[in-house]
This record gives C-alpha cells, structure tokens and sequence, in this order.
C-alpha cells in the first residue's frame, strides 16, 4: 500500500479522468505509475541499444562486412 499527499487541483483532475474512464482515482493512479515505469525502461533499453551499436567502423568497412561490396 502507498499512501501520497496531491494538490488539490491534480487530485481534481484524477478524478476528473477517472470519471469520464467509468473508472475510479486508484486504477488512474495506478495505470499512471505502469505507463511510467513501463517507459522510463523503454527509455533505458534505448540507451543500453545505442551504446552497443555504436561503433567507429567506416561506412565502406560496414559495407564490406555485411557483404554489400563485392
């Protein structure tokens, strides 16, 4: 369980979705936190990709190593 302190206003606008999604202030809530963490590793697994695919080979020698000059 987790237990957060929200403006007013923020708290109104949960409430406000929840409403309009014939849903209640948790499920919004809790949706919001997946969809968060679900991007912020989206986001990691982005970096970590171009990190290993970088790489200080010449277009020509890329070129040769894949077989695409002859």
């Amino acid at each position: 369980m987790l237990a957060i302190r929200l403006e007013k206003d923020l708290e109104q606008e949960i409430d406000l979705l929840a409403k309009s999604k014939g849903s209640n202030r948790s499920a919004v809530v809790r949706e919001a936190i997946v969809r968060y963490l679900e991007d912020n590793e989206d986001l990691e697994l982005a970096r970590q990709a171009l990190t290993e695919t970088r790489s200080s080979k010449s277009l020509k020698a890329l070129r040769k190593d894949l077989g695409l000059d002859g």
